[in-house]
């Protein structure tokens, strides 16, 4: 049955998130599941005057995963050239995300997909650039209300809810927080387990609020690339990754780099992701999550990072139009929960106590 939300979620995407303009060659990726979005999304990319370029897949993005078991590291190397030039010349992407099985590709080893992520890396400059806009988003589905321990019912209920909100009074109220971080040089993060610094000065932030991922609800940066000193602890969520499941993730940081790391679960595969590249052992983003629909853990980054009261910080690839310098090919967001006994502070000043901003 079609939802009616679906229209306005659409609208969103296209008018708000990308500003579709006539003539342009919009990409619209998206899992067969979330067809009902992807048929309003094309509506509208039609009523803007604009083409669509229709990319249906069963599972994730890019390759698909049969073939990604099966390819040798040489074809696995390259991207295929007629994909490739799909990307370099679209004007936009929206990319909705409806998975049947949120592990699916768990099975696929660590380096097949390292090499397919490094062979797309002139497709991820174009995109984390800023040249092309895009948007990330999410549609119900049966695997994604599991994961979060709803029915598809309350799962939709709790979507709309965080994705359709009046974006321009949420940007209003974060362009405060980032009032705070833009002036400050130093950001310590303490929790348990975490007593972290990470460097900001010179680095301005942005604010999400109907871009590039929605639901928004965030202020980030990219730190400076040699500042982390400390450790963290994601003590309070497992972190997802490529189909798997990480607990207890932990951070030793000295002049930037991760010089030790651990996990309960699953730390064979962190320590492969770490080894991708040289890039993947500093950090591309911190940010603060300030989304207040979104007040639980769902086993789903996309949510999870805009949690309010919680940090994250993302190893890996940085964001060149907020300063960033770091080059890697994997950008994998963790989330931090600082409302019990935490806080954040900046240059020595406490603003930030168990996840409530400070007057």
């Amino acid at each position: 049955m079609r939802d009616p939300r679906d229209e306005q979620y659409a609208r969103l995407l296209v008018e708000t998130c990308i500003d579709v303009q006539p003539g342009w060659q919009v990409l619209v990726g998206a899992n067969v599941l979330g067809r009902p979005l992807f048929d309003e999304v094309c509506k509208v990319i039609a009523e803007r005057g604009a083409h669509t370029v229709p990319r249906l897949s069963f599972a994730g993005f890019g390759p698909p995963h049969p073939w990604i078991r099966s390819a040798s590291d040489e074809l696995l190397s390259v991207v295929s050239p007629i994909e490739e030039q799909v990307f370099l010349s679209i004007d936009a992407l929206v990319a909705i995300v409806a998975p049947e099985n949120t592990r699916e590709g768990a099975d696929i080893e660590a380096h097949r997909m390292q090499l397919v992520q490094q062979a797309s890396h002139r497709i991820q400059e174009r995109l984390i650039s800023g040249e092309v806009p895009w948007v990330g988003c999410q549609y119900p589905t049966p695997a994604l209300a599991q994961d979060a321990g709803m029915t598809l019912e309350q799962f939709g209920d709790f979507l709309y809810g965080a994705v359709l909100r009046d974006w321009d009074m949420e940007r209003e109220r974060m362009a405060k927080i980032k009032e705070l971080f833009d002036a400050a040089k130093e950001v310590r993060i303490v929790g348990d387990g975490t007593d972290l610094r990470i460097g900001l000065d010179g680095r301005e932030g942005m604010i999400d609020a109907g871009g590039a991922n929605i639901p928004g609800g965030e202020v980030f940066y990219s730190p400076v690339e040699d500042t982390a000193e400390g450790v963290i602890e994601f003590s309070e969520f497992p972190a997802i990754y490529s189909g798997r499941e990480l607990a207890g993730i932990r951070f030793v940081f000295e002049k930037g780099r991760i010089v030790d790391a651990s996990a309960q679960t699953n730390h064979d595969f962190l320590l492969e992701t770490l080894d991708t590249d040289e890039g993947a052992r500093r950090l591309g983003e911190l940010g603060i999550g300030c989304n207040p629909g979104i007040t639980r853990y769902m086993k789903n980054t996309l949510f999870d990072e805009k949690i309010n009261g919680t940090v994250h910080l993302a190893i890996g690839r940085g964001f060149p139009e907020l300063g960033g310098t770091n080059v890697s090919a994997i950008h994998w967001d963790i989330v931090k929960d600082v409302r019990q006994d935490g806080r954040i502070e900046l240059d020595g000043r406490l603003v930030q106590k168990d996840g409530e901003w400070l007057g």
